[in-house]
């Protein structure tokens, strides 16, 4: 490296992720870098594409280096994004996914699915490769909010090839039975068809998997928690005490069962089922508390026809905040595997 290409990068050293608290050089989020005349070309490698810090990041550099290293009068920034690989998930799931994430509630009705949809399209939107499993096995509700209700998969090479919605691989029961059929399922079964949902079907690459659970505490969430390894879980509660109180049995089950918590959404928020409850658990549990969706007929809406409103209506303040949601989201999960005993550096991540 001549002196030059060493100076660039002693002075990008000092540039610190905001939500990660390291350096970028030493993050190895620095790659390519050349110059051309008094210009310095290179790429920035962010952790994740969801990230809305891209002008921090300009500026910062900006401020590191024009100036401070004698020759350079202009940086030519490109910007691509690799998400942190979980290094549990490896050799413990033949599905080449970088993270895994449950989205859970205490309770029924709190709109988990809503949420897990949402967040899944707006991880998406922002370029990532995102797969979304229907983990409610009895009563499967995805396939609705996607508007996939009458996709069947088909299979090659042996696997099932999930069905795709907004740039989302999905995968539920619902697309094998009618609307009106009940599953019937206890114990082994429920669990020996949520391990279905991940190993017979071909997901291809993913950097998200986000799996919608069924309400509450019981087998399901349990078989997933204990039989997969969960990179961490989003609550979900309404902002009403009964929803709350549901809400902090689930966050202890995944405490129990060692899963690292992402943190609270309180979704539904506004003048029906007032607001605070759910920033509140978060504050009193010591977690981060995710962002708060307001009560919007516009969602309910979008779920009823298949269209995820930070799709459709990005700009309605239920949409601005699930993509904030999905943003915090995102860099909680980065944190993680910055956190992680296993973290290693991008540039020699798979």
């Amino acid at each position: 490296m001549s002196d030059i290409n060493q100076q660039i990068m002693a002075a990008l050293s000092t540039v610190i992720e905001p939500e990660l608290h390291r350096d970028i050089v030493s993050l190895n989020m620095v790659r390519d870098l050349n110059i051309q005349g008094n210009t310095a070309h290179f790429t920035i490698v962010l952790t994740t594409p969801a990230c809305p810090l891209k002008n921090v990041f300009l500026e910062r550099c900006n401020a590191a280096v024009i100036g401070h290293v004698q020759g350079i009068e202009k940086l030519e920034i490109s910007w691509d994004a690799q998400v942190p690989t979980d290094r549990k998930i490896h050799g413990r799931l033949d599905v080449p996914m970088r993270s895994l994430i449950a989205v859970a509630s205490g309770k029924g009705g709190v709109g988990k699915s809503t949420v897990s949809t949402n967040l899944a399209a707006a991880l998406a939107e922002a370029g990532a490769k995102v797969g979304l499993i229907d983990g409610d096995i009895l009563n499967p509700n995805i396939p609705a909010m996607t508007g996939l209700g009458y996709g069947r998969p088909t299979v090659e090479n042996g696997k099932m090839l999930p069905l795709e919605a907004y740039g989302i691989k999905i995968m539920s029961t619902g697309f094998f039975t009618s609307p009106d059929k009940p599953m019937i399922l206890r114990g082994p079964m429920l669990h020996s068809a949520i391990r279905q949902l991940f190993t017979d079907v071909n997901w291809g690459d993913l950097d998200y998997m986000i799996v919608d659970l069924p309400p509450g505490t019981g087998d399901a969430p349990l078989s997933l928690a204990q039989s997969f390894p969960l990179t961490g879980a989003v609550i979900v509660t309404q902002p009403q005490d009964v929803a709350v109180s549901d809400a902090l049995r689930s966050i202890a089950m995944f405490e129990t069962l060692n899963v690292p918590i992402i943190g609270v959404v309180e979704n539904m928020a506004g003048d029906f089922f007032g607001e605070g409850g759910g920033e509140k658990l978060a504050q009193e549990r010591s977690v981060p508390f995710l962002g708060r969706i307001p009560l919007n007929a516009e969602v309910r809406k979008g779920g009823d026809y298949g269209h995820p409103i930070v799709v459709t209506d990005p700009t309605n303040p239920a949409g601005v905040a699930f993509q904030s949601m999905a943003q915090t989201v995102a860099a909680r999960i980065s944190m993680l595997m910055l956190q992680s005993p296993d973290f290693i550096p991008l540039s020699i991540i798979g």
